[in-house]
């Protein structure tokens, strides 16, 4: 096995993240490649609005105006390449506008573009099949409300590209991990039965994909990088052939790069960590190590692979009515009860005006306070706060229905109980909601293509197989905790774990690091999927898996139909489970006195 290894930085981890961390990159990471990661479903449905007014749009323009542009020269310089997803829904026009830059600064570097991901112009044959949505059952939706419509693809056409000489890479939708794992398979030549090493350095890009969540950002001992936010380092990767890397960051920036820090954001919105499907291998992650090896870096080592699929999914974005909704403040003795029963008035007042104009009832109806701990259920422990923030949101098949709502919401004003208060500002407008549609289509329906200058070729097909899942072998259980007659006490998760978590669709992940080896067993004991669900019975409905990661002495919780539809088709203040792991780190856990003592 080569001994060589490359660096790569994670630039971006989404569409309006800060480039303020690219220079620290440029100048301090050592860096062979920059990889960004610009797009999610709503992302998608974004830039496609934007290319049906502008044709030239439907990318990240600050892509090329405020990232790349202004550092060509110091890109070019020190001989770093560009992979980057900013072509969303337009890869040729993103393109376009780097080559007039590259032009422009009189420099001699190649631009490529992978295309094929873009089914929009087969919907309508899409919707002659007997497709459903793959998660919830839900028929193909109507074609004239689609938005967009993409192939999530991988990584090996971007290695075809850096071997036809790019010096930067652009595609539209490819899997999060692709732009890292397509630099790893070009530098070490890697085939597609090298599966250890392609899980391994998806798994590093899955740590880069999001950036500073994996240098302190997001972390639950936020207070040991409390100091650093403001010069927080974006995460570095060095991989190696075999698929291990060593996860750090620019010296001299703030943040942490910990085992936990890295740990958190290997759980980060994974479902089964033994199936995490991408479409050039299905990872194993259970058995992954994480080890501090100096101070800001971390090794990791021990993914496993299996087979890529002989299938891409598609993400379909639809519209689906429109939402819209208003916060406003209440201060003062019982602000609690006092912003509910405005919420129940201006709800009647809206149906009742809705009926006279003949526009049916709202669809849905969204009431949260934050200040009451209305996100804990039936553990809420305020009651009579004296300060809140009230939300109400709606949706309705009709733009003009949400207005009647907002009218009536701020019409309320001068008839709410006492201690209202707004900040001041027009009155918001309704919006589309943006439903996700999930769907797989056979690889070798998807013609993938490489672009680079007059070239154009098509990229090798790696045809995959059905993935066979009693060819998983789950790991045994954690032990069983102390025996019968031990003393016990209950302390909090926190003091015993670590928590991240966020979506996939209408579902969510909880990631839960146990702080040390031994508090595992008895987490484990306590945490079961029927207690997962009854913390979240204000919010689920649907079931709770559990699975166990030993490597890394973690627990995954995938919890199914739990975010009221999830990214802009839910009306929640957390609409992607950001939060969720906030909520069950209070949980009490029966440990020995023993270790409750020595916390």
């Amino acid at each position: 096995m080569s001994s060589k290894t490359i660096r790569l930085g994670g630039a971006t981890g989404f569409w309006g993240e800060s480039a303020l961390a690219m220079d620290d990159l440029l100048e301090r990471g050592g860096l062979d490649y920059l990889v960004f990661d610009f797009l999610a479903e709503i992302t998608m449905s974004i830039m496609a609005r934007a290319r049906m007014a502008k044709p030239d749009a439907g990318y990240a323009l600050d892509f090329v105006s405020t990232f790349i542009e202004p550092r060509l020269d110091e890109i070019a310089k020190r001989g770093i390449k560009v992979i980057a997803n900013a072509g969303g829904v337009n890869a040729n026009a993103c393109a376009a506008a780097l080559r007039d830059a590259v032009d422009k600064h009189g420099l001699d570097l190649k631009v490529a573009v992978v295309i094929g991901d873009d089914l929009s112009d087969r919907v309508e044959q899409l919707a002659g099949r007997d497709i459903v949505e793959m998660f919830s059952g839900d028929p193909f939706p109507p074609p004239d409300q689609v938005a967009s419509s993409n192939a999530y693809l991988g990584a090996f056409p971007i290695a075809q590209a850096l071997a036809a000489g790019a010096d930067i890479v652009i595609t539209g939708r490819v899997v999060d991990s692709a732009v890292t794992l397509g630099a790893c398979i070009h530098e070490f030549d890697l085939a597609p039965d090298d599966l250890d090493a392609l899980a391994g350095a998806s798994l590093a890009g899955h740590i880069l994909e999001c950036t500073a969540q994996a240098t302190g950002g997001n972390f639950t001992d936020w207070e040991l990088v409390a100091d650093g936010y403001e010069s927080i380092g974006h995460p570095i990767a060095e991989v190696a052939a075999d698929g291990s890397f060593v996860c750090t960051k620019p010296p001299g920036t703030g943040g942490t790069v910990t085992p936990h820090t890295v740990g958190e954001q290997m759980l980060y919105e994974i479902g089964d960590p033994q199936a995490y499907i991408l479409p050039d291998v299905v990872c194993d992650f259970s058995a992954v190590t994480l080890e501090q090896v100096e101070a800001d870096q971390v090794l990791v080592r021990g993914a496993k692979g299996l087979p890529a699929p002989d299938s891409y999914k598609v993400s379909l974005t639809y519209a689906d009515g429109f939402r819209g909704g208003q916060v406003v403040f209440f201060y003062g003795a019982q602000a609690d009860q006092k912003a509910r029963r405005f919420a129940e008035a201006t709800l009647a007042r809206t149906s009742r005006r809705l009926q006279e104009l003949g526009l049916g009832n709202l669809a849905e109806t969204c009431v949260e306070l934050i200040g009451d701990e209305s996100h804990y259920g039936a553990r809420r422990k305020v009651s009579g706060s004296r300060e809140v923030a009230l939300k109400i949101a709606a949706k309705h098949p009709s733009a003009k229905g949400i207005s009647v709502m907002l009218k009536e919401l701020i019409g309320m004003a001068l008839a709410a109980p006492p201690g209202l208060a707004m900040f001041a500002g027009g009155r918001p407008k309704p919006t589309p909601v943006v439903r996700l549609f999930s769907f797989l289509i056979a690889k070798d329906e998807v013609p993938v293509g490489v672009e680079l200058g007059e070239q154009r070729f098509e990229a090798d097909l790696n045809a995959g197989q059905t993935l066979d899942m009693s060819k998983i072998h789950r790991p045994a259980p954690p032990d069983q905790p102390a025996e019968p007659g031990v003393d016990m006490r209950q302390v909090p998760l926190i003091d015993l774990a670590l928590g991240r978590s966020g979506d996939k669709g209408n579902n969510a992940n909880i990631g839960i690091i146990a702080r040390r080896p031994e508090f595992l067993p008895y987490i484990w004991a306590s945490l079961t999927e029927q207690v997962v669900r009854d913390r979240f019975a204000h919010f689920i409905e649907g079931p709770v898996e559990r699975f166990h990661l030993p490597g890394s002495h973690s627990i995954n919780f995938l919890l199914h139909d739990v975010l009221g539809g999830g990214g802009v088709a839910s009306l929640r203040n957390d609409p992607q489970g950001k939060g969720y792991a906030q909520l069950l780190l209070d949980f009490p856990i029966a440990v020995p006195a023993a270790i409750a003592e020595a916390l």
